[in-house]
């Protein structure tokens, strides 16, 4: 009677390992995101377009993190809807950042996921595929000044 033992490679443990780490992440993502940061940081900005200066701390998440690394900018800024003003980026921004959020208001500096454009609300929202990156804190009534105009983003 001959008996053989299973054997076990490396690469068959390594594998069964990575699988059963990354079990949890599955299921958690299958459940929903959990919301994406809305903790204010030290990272603030300055957004300039037809000699108006409007300022936003951004929050702690990845999304507004990538935003801040991108800075400075010089972008358009132009109306969208009857409640926000846009801006389309270089590029698109991690969507480490995104997850459900509540308590949308005016003045609340977010991303658009789809398009890759920051939307700049200033009156009442609520719209699927937002990464929420920060809040206006001042000059933030620019954004009801109708038009396109040239718009620079820096740190500050």
């Amino acid at each position: 009677m001959i008996i053989k033992h299973a054997t076990l490679s490396r690469r068959t443990l390594l594998g069964a390992a990575l699988a059963v780490a990354a079990l949890p992440r599955a299921a958690a993502s299958q459940e929903g995101k959990a919301p994406a940061s809305q903790e204010p940081t030290d990272m603030k900005i300055r957004m300039t377009f037809n000699g108006r200066t409007m300022t936003a701390t951004l929050y702690g998440n990845p999304s507004a993190r990538d935003f801040f690394s991108m800075l400075p900018l010089g972008l358009k800024i132009e109306d969208y809807a009857h409640n926000e003003k846009i801006a389309y980026l270089p590029r698109k921004l991690t969507e480490e950042g995104s997850g459900p959020f509540a308590n949308e208001q005016p003045y609340d500096l977010c991303y658009f996921m789809p398009w890759g454009n920051l939307a700049m609300f200033y009156a009442g929202y609520r719209h699927p595929g937002l990464i929420r990156l920060g809040r206006f804190e001042e000059g933030e009534q620019a954004l009801h000044i109708r038009g396109e105009f040239s718009l620079r983003v820096e740190r500050i």
